[in-house]
């Protein structure tokens, strides 16, 4: 447990985690043999001289305040150190996230990472904070108690170091019985967290169809499931939790047995029996306490057993020695990838111009918007080299790379803040004066104008507060800031009304004037603006070349053109 939890926070933390079990430890050696001291006071009480017993109970009370002073030291250690694991843990946490591969994020994770980040990394840091020290005294405790009982009388303490593998073998029985459960519930969690974000997201929708007094009967289905596996997970730690009690009181019973048998015999006198009587009685109360505790460490390594997953998913390999592009075109070299099992692309060639424009055409599923991935490297391709400059994407370092490449996609994300703030995440550093000129550029200076607060202006979560085209001049200025060389473009006018297309047109007409540009679209008024058309099918390039050159071919382009231009309507 304790190695997974500094592999999962990192060896910075190994030092003082040592010391807080170090403190932790002791304090409960201290109290065990605190306990020994119990047998010289109650043998003065029941001798001859009960005075004689002063000495000894102020050794106690000494003992006593020893254990206290290490018990405090340890909780506070204990406490302080995992508020710094906490907030390391965060940290660490958000640093990985953000460095792996864009690709990673699936909508499967959604529900695993929101539980994950949230309240699981919370149960994972509370174990130094809450649940080390009762643990190392439920166990460490007894065991000295054991040794000072073997100490007094070697045959009640052979009879309670006989009971130590029993109640261990309970123990880990119990959490091998409860580990299907327990898994099985975590999983039915994270996907009743997914459902509820799904259903959120959904709203629009439902309202649309009418639903909106009726139930969702995924998110239901989810909730349910999850109900279920609670229960069995409760049902299945029962039965482990009643063998631990009715063991530990097997075990002070037959010690109370052995006791009147050995005081009767003469071995033991009335005080030393006594005594080893309480000690045997005050090893049940961790002991008991073991089953709650032992099962919140074992959610608790769950947790961290997920962490540990997440933190090992290695990211993108960075070069040790970052090369610098000297142009800006683009090649794909006998590119192929693959995901889900799935070949997406398949063997393509396709070279870019620096300054040129290419648009990229076909139908749904034929990996055009994974070309410009590959070419952002949220991905690595499975074979082939994409390069930008002539230098394979994999030997520029993400930070060389982002810099020189600008993406305006379909669905654009808008933080929490303003709209300054969300222009501004193009290049940060930029003036007032620059963040305007790109803002009207992109004919977002209209957007702010008519908002109240006007730069001030929050957007909402997500940009809730804009309109679909607001956002989109919105990404488009933001890109205009950033003023790269490479601009990809992912269907930014697919879903637009005239007035929204028509000053995003305008912006990224600004935007791509100059640049080597990749565009995915549909919209044939941007496809003809191009200098070249590659048509892909099946993850392969069928057709490339101009716009007239492919309309005399007659082939797949041609027929997607005419079916654009003059689409089916349905017959009334």
């Amino acid at each position: 447990m304790i190695r997974l939890l500094l592999r999962v926070l990192g060896h910075e933390h190994a030092r003082p985690m040592r010391r807080t079990v170090a403190l932790m430890t002791a304090a409960a050696v201290a109290e065990g043999l605190s306990y020994a001291l119990l047998v010289p006071v109650l043998r003065a009480l029941f001798g001859h001289a009960p005075s004689d017993a002063w000495p000894w109970l102020i050794s106690f009370g000494a003992a006593v305040a020893v254990y206290a002073v290490l018990r405090y030291l340890g909780d506070l250690s204990g406490f302080r150190v995992g508020t710094a694991a906490l907030r390391g843990m965060y940290h660490r946490l958000g640093d990985h996230l953000a460095r792996l591969p864009v690709g990673w994020y699936d909508r499967d994770r959604v529900g695993e990472l929101s539980v994950l980040a949230g309240p699981g990394v919370l149960q994972a840091m509370s174990v130094l904070a809450h649940l080390l020290a009762p643990f190392v005294s439920a166990t460490v405790t007894p065991l000295t108690i054991v040794a000072v009982m073997l100490a007094f009388s070697w045959q009640m303490g052979l009879a309670a170091l006989v009971a130590v593998p029993v109640v261990a073998a309970v123990d880990v029985w119990t959490g091998r019985s409860t580990a299907a459960a327990d898994a099985a519930r975590t999983e039915r969690e994270q996907d009743a967290t997914g459902r509820v974000v799904e259903y959120l997201q959904a709203q629009p929708v439902l309202r649309a169809g009418g639903r909106t007094t009726e139930r969702f009967h995924l998110l239901d289905d989810s909730l349910r499931d999850l109900r279920r596996a609670s229960r069995r997970s409760a049902l299945a730690a029962l039965p482990g939790a009643l063998g631990l009690t009715l063991t530990v009181q097997a075990v002070f019973t037959a010690l109370l047995a052995l006791g009147a048998h050995l005081a009767l015999g003469g071995s033991l006198g009335p005080a030393q029996t006594l005594t080893l009587l309480v000690l045997a009685a005050r090893c049940a109360d961790p002991l008991l306490s073991l089953t709650d505790i032992a099962g919140k460490l074992r959610g608790a390594r769950h947790v961290l057993a997920r962490l540990d997953t997440v933190l090992s998913t290695a990211p993108l390999p960075e070069p040790a020695d970052p090369v610098r592009p000297v142009g800006h075109g683009l090649a794909f070299d006998s590119v192929v990838f693959r995901r889900g099992g799935r070949t997406v692309l398949d063997d393509v060639s396709l070279s870019v111009p620096e300054g040129q424009r290419i648009a990229v055409v076909g139908p749904s599923g034929a990996g055009k918007s994974t070309l410009l991935h590959l070419i952002a490297r949220f991905h690595d391709v499975d074979a082939g080299a994409v390069r930008v400059g002539g230098v394979d994407v994999r030997d520029i370092g993400t930070d060389g790379l982002t810099g020189r490449i600008a993406v305006v996609f379909q669905d654009v994300h808008l933080f929490d803040g303003t709209i300054e703030e969300n222009v501004r995440l193009g290049r940060p550093d930029a003036s007032a004066a620059e963040v305007r000129a790109a803002a009207t550029a992109a004919r977002l200076d209209e957007v702010v104008e008519r908002l109240p607060g006007g730069w001030a202006a929050h957007v909402g979560e997500g940009g809730a507060l804009l309109s679909g085209g607001e956002r989109q001049r919105v990404s488009v200025a933001r890109a205009l800031l950033k003023d790269a060389p490479v601009v990809l473009l992912d269907e930014v006018t697919s879903a637009l009304d005239p007035v929204n297309e028509a000053a995003v047109h305008e912006g990224i007409e600004r935007l791509t004037a100059g640049r080597t540009v990749v565009m995915v679209a549909h919209r044939m008024r941007t496809v003809r603006r191009a200098d070249r058309i590659v048509f892909l099918d099946g993850g392969r390039i069928v057709e490339d070349g101009g716009h007239d050159e492919l309309l005399r071919r007659g082939g797949r382009y041609a027929g997607f053109w005419n079916l654009s231009s003059h689409p089916v309507l349905p017959r009334s």
